[in-house]
């Protein structure tokens, strides 16, 4: 089947799925290691509400990946899907990919309402500097065309212990997952230097909904 395709500003091809056309605009935007079917199942439940355009990533699925990267491209591909829907849209972005929404909302990409589910920015020095040697490795990993220890340094930083991570490399998703390795460095560009960038952030207008998978225990304490 030919999935449609948009041509953002530097001549790359950005695939993507129109899940419904009735309603107002809705664009779905994926985060880390996602090749665009992480947000189908919601954007299915949403397609009786909304027209819900998923759209995979540069560098993940059928969307091209021209060189060299910058997160000003990532910007440019979503102006560019905004245009399947007519030029504006709400937006519901996860992970990575909130904070690539939330840099285009500052920047004057024309979205409108916002929902952001767990952006990853981080606080604390040992927060930083755990995020800041991540990036740093998984650079030399992926320069070395080493994609599994890219993929490793990733899942540790997440929590994942040893035996956790020689399961996952044990299990039949690895090889799509290494696939997808050359993107943790444009995740991780549009993290940035980890903590919330502020002054950027200053710059959004919209309205904006932030949600995290946080939960309450019986004692009322908060857990992530």
């Amino acid at each position: 089947m030919i999935m449609p395709h948009v041509t953002s500003a530097d001549g790359t091809t950005i695939g993507y799925d129109l899940l419904s056309d009735e309603g107002p605009a809705l664009i779905l935007v994926g985060g880390g290691l996602d090749d665009g079917t992480e947000n189908v199942p919601l954007g299915e439940w949403l397609a009786s509400t909304f027209s819900v355009v998923n759209y995979r990533r540069r560098g993940r699925g059928d969307s091209g990946d021209t060189a060299p990267y910058a997160m000003e491209r990532e910007i440019e591909d979503l102006a560019a899907v905004l245009e399947v829907v007519g030029g504006r849209a709400h937006v519901f972005a996860a992970s990575s990919g909130g904070a690539l929404a939330l840099e285009a909302a500052a920047a004057g990409v024309p979205v409108d309402r916002i929902a952001a589910h767990e952006v990853p920015y981080l606080l604390g020095d040992e927060m930083v500097a755990s995020w800041q040697a991540y990036v740093d490795g998984v650079s030399v990993a992926l320069d070395a065309d080493d994609r599994d220890q890219a993929l490793r340094l990733f899942m540790k930083l997440a929590g994942s212990s040893d035996e956790d991570i020689a399961g996952a490399e044990a299990a039949p998703v690895w090889p799509a997952l290494v696939a997808l390795a050359p993107t943790l460095r444009y995740d991780a560009a549009c993290i940035g230097e980890g903590p919330p960038p502020t002054d950027r952030l200053a710059k959004v207008a919209q309205p904006v909904l932030l949600s995290t998978g946080a939960t309450l225990d019986p004692l009322g304490r908060t857990a992530g």
